[in-house]
């Protein structure tokens, strides 16, 4: 009988050990990233770009961060507001069905809207139909860094936008830090004087 128990007892014992995955609870919070995911965040293109056409590469969001995505367009310019315009259109679109197979997603609002500057806004600034404060996160940081280092930007590394009220626009800079975390990266943007 007590030899009975003793197997018993070791073997619950065993049981036990094996099933423990070795990592404690903590009261700490811990920052561990997102969660993991199937997603490949590569596209490759099941078609070769139209003869005429021009591309032009757009921040799409894939496993919380932000990834280029090159897209044919018809038109071409080196006009800023044009160029704004085509990149917000390609934001505003849903993922094609390779970019959305790859975990891809946009949080660009279908509605917005962009325009050029005002009397009195600084060179370069381009006027959103909402407050850019009112955007998603995620899908201002797509807008900045869309726009950043294109026409829509000057080249720049940073653009300037505003809304439609009578808010002075501020400068946003595309940040290793926007494009790693576009959920909760600082994007307040800085006042331009």
């Amino acid at each position: 009988m007590r030899r009975t128990l003793r197997t018993a007892a070791l073997a619950l014992a065993l049981l036990g050990s094996a099933t423990a995955c070795g990592i404690r609870g903590t009261a700490v919070p811990v920052d561990a990233g997102g969660a993991p995911s199937r997603a490949s965040c590569v596209v490759r293109p099941e078609h070769a770009i139209p003869s005429g056409a021009a591309t032009v590469t757009v921040q799409l969001e894939c496993t919380s961060q932000l990834v280029p995505v090159t897209r044919a367009v018809a038109e071409t310019s080196e006009d800023s507001v044009a160029v704004a315009r085509v990149l917000l259109q390609e934001l505003r679109k849903a993922p094609a069905n390779e970019e959305a197979e790859a975990g891809m997603s946009t949080s660009v609002p279908q509605r917005l809207t962009v325009s050029g500057q005002r009397p009195g806004d600084p060179a370069g600034t381009l006027r959103l139909s909402r407050e850019p404060g009112e955007l998603p996160q995620a899908g201002l940081a797509q807008l900045v860094c869309t726009y950043a280092g294109t026409a829509a930007a000057d080249g720049k590394r940073s653009v300037i936008l505003g809304g439609p009220a009578d808010e002075p626009p501020k400068s946003f800079a595309c940040t290793d830090e926007l494009r790693v975390h576009p959920d909760s990266a600082n994007i307040t943007g800085t006042p331009v004087s």
